[in-house]
């Protein structure tokens, strides 16, 4: 079949991917000059374990799954990745029973490796940290967004794939027995569609002929600040304080230089607006020395910041990942999937070859 993948950040590239490894003729339509310009390269860099998720869910699933795919594929391209680890850290007594829920939820999720341990054990790993308990995640890890992004590019090239850049879709519709889709006012046909258009999912629907506006699930946008700490690491894990609504908390990343930063925090907001608020940084100091009490003053310096594109706003239960087929919206051939956040880096090569079923049964 001719497909076209709209979107071309991790997950659209994984899926053009695997639909060209099964010798699909792909073509990914990028609205903007590059690749992974919005969350694909706005993110922590995370390989998550798969801890937080409902066990059945997409995102259980598909982080579980795309975590193992993700570390085999890094050491089969040489895409660089490392198996740090992470400390998901209480700070208090009150928030043991947090880890133990979360350790609960991740071994129901089939994660490997998980331990909770008491305040002394972890900073005989972590010297710096204080906490009064934590969860150990071996699985845990990070990976070069951009580097992996790239491999997946040329794999599909390879397969005979090809990436239009600056290629905005104006309008989608089902016709004798093809999709034809609207680009710069010229009409192009192809057998099937993949919108995995990340934040412009929804606007891509709503330009879908037929697609109804019932199954169109609602974008929340809520934006993260990542602050960047100069010096030495302190640490050699990622660490993380309990959840905290709407989001993982102000965790603590490094970067495969070893840089720390931190972020990101949650902050409710109407339209896309890449800005760092330097200011936000009062609010992480206290957070970050309820767990690292020898952060120095003045050490953050605003770094960059992402918006995740969720599906469910303040107070309200996460959502899941939503990947639409025929049976949701009732038009052929057409897969959609809205509300890719974390843990869509490390979900992406499971939902690749899921999106490639799909089309292959649809």
């Amino acid at each position: 079949m001719d497909i076209l993948v709209i979107g071309a950040g991790i997950v659209g590239l994984a899926i053009a991917r695997s639909l060209s490894r099964r010798g699909h003729a792909v073509v990914v339509a990028e609205r903007t000059a590059g690749i992974g310009g919005g969350i694909s390269s706005r993110n922590s860099e995370v390989v998550h374990a798969g801890l937080y998720y409902p066990t059945g869910s997409l995102k259980a699933r598909h982080c579980v799954a795309g975590r193992r795919m993700l570390y085999a594929y890094c050491a089969e391209r040489g895409v660089p990745a490392r198996r740090l680890g992470k400390l998901v850290v209480a700070t208090s007594e009150a928030e043991i029973g947090k880890l133990e829920a979360i350790r609960a939820q991740g071994e129901a999720n089939d994660v490997e490796e998980l331990a909770l341990i008491p305040g002394e054990a972890a900073r005989a790993m972590e010297p710096a940290l204080a906490c009064t308990a934590a969860l150990h995640s071996p699985q845990t890890g990070i990976v070069d967004s951009h580097a992996l992004m790239l491999a997946l590019q040329g794999e599909m090239e390879d397969n005979g794939g090809a990436l239009a850049l600056a290629t905005p879709i104006e309008r989608l519709a089902f016709r004798d027995g093809a999709w034809e889709v609207t680009v710069a006012g010229e009409a192009h046909r192809f057998d099937a569609v993949v919108n995995a258009a990340a934040l412009g999912a929804q606007a891509i629907a709503r330009a879908t002929e037929g697609y109804p506006e019932a199954a169109i699930p609602p974008l929340r946008l809520a934006k993260g600040t990542y602050f960047a700490c100069a010096g030495r690491p302190a640490f050699g894990r990622l660490i993380y304080p309990a959840p905290v609504d709407g989001g993982l908390g102000v965790h603590l990343t490094l970067d495969l230089a070893g840089r720390m930063r931190f972020g990101p925090d949650v902050e409710w907001i109407e339209a896309e607006d890449y800005d760092v608020d330097p200011m936000r940084s009062e609010s992480f100091y206290a957070a970050i020395r309820r767990y690292w009490p020898a952060l120095p003053d003045g050490a953050l310096t605003a770094d960059y910041c992402g918006i995740r594109p969720k599906l469910s706003g303040p107070g309200e239960p996460a959502a899941d990942f939503v990947v639409a087929d025929e049976t949701a919206h009732g038009l052929p051939r057409h897969v959609a999937l809205f509300g890719i956040e974390s843990p869509g880096l490390t979900s992406a090569l499971s939902l690749g070859e899921a999106v490639a079923d799909a089309l292959a049964t649809g």
